[in-house]
């Protein structure tokens, strides 16, 4: 091998303009619902097309790189690399909006409610979880006046916990069929996993409506409300990704594509999935019941 072989030097790409454009997309459109916009929504759905273009399109282009034998194996140490570096983001991300809970749960929200700073801000302020500043909780349905009632842990969210988990199974399973060299153990584990995936956001999805139009809870119920649709939000849309991700393999593997010896972009989606999956146990654990 000569020395110039020994570095992986990447082609220009177009990609990763084209993902952030979409996620830009997304966002304005997210700002433009958040304050009544009509056109919010429709960006929001544009944005989330043109992400999934690009990544059809650049796990495409990794494909067939990878089946034409362009890939050494500094180049598959490179990828993985990347790929940790890229998960570790990911967890500093999650601990940011942990944090915030963490901070507003166990040091603002007691500092409001003491002295005349309680008393200042909101007459009759108690410093109770889950809060809506002046609101209160209520055991039955919502009312007008600002009252809701926080998400409870032992209904869709326990039953999104037991398919989150199931799905890593599933994952591991489809793995060691790859390893083994058993396409339709792949195929079928694949085919779960996806399922299991796309089954967790369609009950988060119903459990939102249930929370906006039965439980008075919504993104604008005080510091509980944002705090709780931010991190259940952003890790369902994670969720939505890694689902798009293993498709993808899914697809790959019909093809006939992976071998035990060389099978990067399938570990890559595993360790994503595996990644959402821990993130939710904190969110349900954290969230949910404490």
């Amino acid at each position: 091998m000569s020395t110039h072989n020994a570095y992986y030097i990447p082609h220009k790409a177009t990609w990763p303009i084209i993902g952030t454009v979409g996620l830009f997309t997304m966002l304005a459109g997210f700002a433009n619902y958040l304050n009544g916009s009509s056109i919010g929504p429709g960006m929001m759905v544009l944005g989330l097309l043109v992400f999934i273009f690009m990544l059809a399109g650049w796990f495409t282009l990794q494909s067939l790189e990878s089946e034409f034998g362009m890939y050494n194996t500094q180049v598959g140490i490179s990828y993985r690399m990347g790929m940790m570096w890229f998960i570790f983001s990911e967890v500093m991300f999650f601990a940011v909006f942990f944090g915030s809970l963490w901070y507003t749960r166990n040091l603002s929200v007691p500092w409001l409610a003491e002295g005349a700073t309680g008393e200042i801000l909101h007459k009759g302020f108690e410093a109770v979880w889950p809060t809506n500043g002046p609101g209160h909780l209520l055991e039955g349905k919502p009312t007008p006046d600002g009252e809701f009632e926080p998400m409870g842990a032992w209904g869709l969210a326990f039953l999104n916990t037991l398919i989150l988990l199931s799905s890593g199974v599933t994952c591991t399973w489809a793995h060691h069929g790859l390893l083994a060299g058993k396409r339709q153990q792949l195929i079928q584990g694949l085919i779960a996993t996806v399922g299991l995936g796309f089954l967790f956001v369609g009950l988060q999805a119903y459990e939102y409506h249930e929370a906006y139009t039965e439980m008075g809870l919504t993104l604008g119920t005080g510091i509980y409300g944002s705090t709780f649709f931010m991190l259940t939000g952003f890790h369902g849309f994670h969720v939505c990704v890694g689902a798009i991700m293993l498709s993808t393999v899914l697809f790959r593997s019909w093809r006939g594509h992976f071998k035990p010896e060389n099978h990067f972009a399938f570990e890559a989606a595993a360790w994503y999935w595996h990644f959402v999956d821990v993130v939710w146990l904190g969110l349900f654990i954290f969230v949910y019941l404490l």
